[in-house]
């Protein structure tokens, strides 16, 4: 899952960051509302959290200017106002939800779980292909009655994989995809973990390969 979060303190916006981490989501951090808008417009996100006290541009401008544009993600407005009347104003303008500062990262992420769980194209907490069936709240993979816990950047390029398993995707999409708009990672790292995960799934005998197409890409292949 991928997120955009807008916030311009620095260090809440590192520590929100690390948590939704943890919690295995990639998140793209941007620091003021026209990055926002920027990105929301460029980039595809499963949800979208905005400051609405931003610079260059405020949160509620950024979500009703995201919002005529046809932007249908689903959005989760952080304010430290608390009035009745700025509530009102986020939620008529298309928020899906509102939290207000200071909150429990807690509450947070399970207002994050609860707006994507509403988002018109919802994906599973469990997805499958061939013999594989991976948890995606856990990192969990399973062939048949074995199981594994991916490690997160695994977990990650695995979880696109399958997501994506009709097509080729090339190196620069999974990067992108798996590690984010912001890494400073390079494509070498991908194909690392493309061979990482090649082990795996050997040492668990699934029938599902990672194969390759030179100048396309990679993509999943069930060998039954």
């Amino acid at each position: 899952m991928r997120l955009l979060y807008a916030e311009d303190e620095p260090a809440l916006s590192e520590a929100v960051v690390d948590y939704l981490t943890y919690h295995k989501y990639i998140v793209d951090a941007v620091y003021d509302g026209e990055e926002a808008y920027d990105y929301a417009i460029s980039g595809e996100y499963d949800g979208i959290i905005l400051d609405i006290m931003m610079p260059k541009r405020d949160g509620l401008e950024v979500l009703s200017a995201l919002r005529r544009n046809g932007c249908k993600t689903p959005m989760l407005l952080l304010t430290a106002k608390t009035q009745v009347e700025d509530r009102i104003r986020g939620l008529d303008a298309g928020a899906d939800d509102y939290l207000p500062k200071p909150f429990d990262m807690g509450e947070l992420i399970a207002r994050i779980r609860a707006m994507l769980r509403r988002r018109e194209e919802f994906h599973p907490d469990l997805i499958s292909y061939g013999d594989l069936t991976l948890n995606m709240q856990s990192g969990e993979i399973c062939v048949g009655n074995q199981s594994l816990q991916l490690p997160k950047q695994e977990y990650r390029l695995m979880e696109q994989l399958m997501l994506n398993h009709t097509m080729y995707m090339s190196t620069e999409d999974l990067l992108i995809k798996a590690w984010g708009f912001n890494t400073e990672t390079d494509i070498n790292s991908v194909w690392l973990y493309i061979s990482y995960l090649r082990k795996r799934l050997d040492a668990m005998n699934s029938k599902v390969e990672i194969v390759s197409k030179r100048n396309i890409g990679y993509k999943l292949e069930f060998q039954p």
